[in-house]
């Protein structure tokens, strides 16, 4: 069944790159000046030249003083994977600002072994730390009907990695939750929250979820049961509780590569040995052997990819040029992810044939042709 991508996403019909990095107008909800430079571009600009950065350092520790508690209890959740953003997150607020973090992590859909070390190597910097594992028979029914039916294995990973942070809040009575970079605003998106530190609650469900009600699921064989540790907790909960959702990039600048350097000095954090698949980086989005499906099938969906996400934030971070950025797009972002591919076809219960039909109802064709079989790109950054 080929699906409207232009209708589910609200797509523009004409593809425009952004002339200062290499997204395109495709991502969804990102917006374009009459320049032709996108949200985040323009967004990073104002970061560096006109945010006092020490005005809202001031505004964190006053936040922290407000959040912080006396008696031994948590006063702040920071959801974490083990990664270099979450790391850096929870290592500032506990040993630079003085809070009690209480770190959280989603379990992923299939750990890797090098996420699974870094874990244990931030867990072991000293931490206290909570993982949620749900059935996995579930998870993996989910993770199956999410790729046929939404072209993203990784939705209820998002569901449960959004809504975790929020029971574990509420079980604990911590009002608090400090999130790494509004992705919203760094990568391209609604930027409704870009001038403020907090997200509303309702803004999960628009920013991060496919707007799928518990009926899909349990129309197709998932019980309400299964899908509760997926769940947000109950609204009147999370308002009772005062749950406030920070982001520590409105606080302080955040560079993604900066927080490598860092997570490798104080939590034991190690790159991989080899580069992502799709990408040229090494050290991003490391501790699930599914994360490559993901990213991949945003290619398919929008025309750009991991690498397109990486350039982009490094041409932004001055790190690498747009020309730099344009060629490193050309090499790696149509890469598709082979090296958990069976594992991946063993997780999810489908056939490679099955994974060609999914991924070719996918392909909208203001962005994709087909010549000699072969399926391009109608039109790419470096074109």
């Amino acid at each position: 069944m080929k699906r409207d991508l232009i209708k589910l996403y609200n797509l523009p019909t004409e593809i425009k790159f952004c002339k200062k990095c290499t997204v395109s107008n495709q991502r969804p909800r990102i917006i374009f000046d009459e320049d032709g430079v996108c949200s985040a571009c323009n967004f990073a600009e104002y970061k560096r030249n006109k945010i006092d950065w020490k005005l809202r350092e001031a505004e964190l520790v006053e936040l922290c003083d407000k959040h912080r508690k006396s008696n031994g209890e948590y006063d702040v959740i920071v959801p974490c994977s083990g990664g270099k953003d979450g790391g850096f997150v929870a290592h500032q607020l506990k040993y630079k600002y003085g809070m009690n973090p209480l770190a959280v992590t989603w379990a992923p859909l299939k750990a890797s072994a090098i996420g699974r070390k870094n874990l244990d190597a931030f867990i072991a910097s000293g931490f206290n730390h909570i993982l949620g594992t749900p059935n996995p028979q579930v998870t993996k029914k989910l993770t199956h009907l999410s790729f046929k039916h939404l072209g993203d294995p990784f939705q209820p990973f998002i569901y449960g990695q959004t809504n975790f942070p929020m029971h574990m809040a509420v079980k604990h009575n911590v009002k608090l939750i400090m999130y790494g970079e509004n992705g919203e605003v760094e990568y391209g998106g609604n930027m409704k929250n870009a001038f403020r530190p907090t997200r509303d609650i309702e803004d999960h469900d628009s920013h991060y979820f496919s707007g799928l009600p518990p009926e899909f699921w349990t129309e197709h064989g998932v019980s309400i049961n299964d899908l509760k540790p997926f769940m947000a907790p109950k609204y009147e909960d999370i308002m009772n509780n005062k749950t406030e959702i920070h982001f520590l990039g409105y606080y302080k600048f955040w560079d993604p590569q900066e927080n490598y350097y860092y997570c490798h000095e104080h939590t034991g954090f190690t790159s991989n040995t080899e580069r992502s698949e799709g990408t040229y980086s090494k050290y991003a989005s490391l501790d699930d052997e599914i994360d490559g499906f993901h990213y991949y099938l945003a290619y398919i969906k929008f025309g750009i990819g991991r690498t397109t996400s990486d350039t982009a934030h490094e041409i932004r971070d001055g790190k690498i040029t747009r020309e730099e950025g344009v060629a490193l797009v050309k090499r790696y972002d149509h890469e598709p992810p082979k090296k958990y591919y069976k594992e991946f076809l063993e997780f999810c219960s489908i056939t490679d044939e099955e994974v060609i039909e999914v991924i070719d109802s996918w392909r909208s064709d203001h962005i994709w042709k087909k010549e000699n079989d072969e399926w391009k790109l109608k039109k790419a950054v470096w074109h």
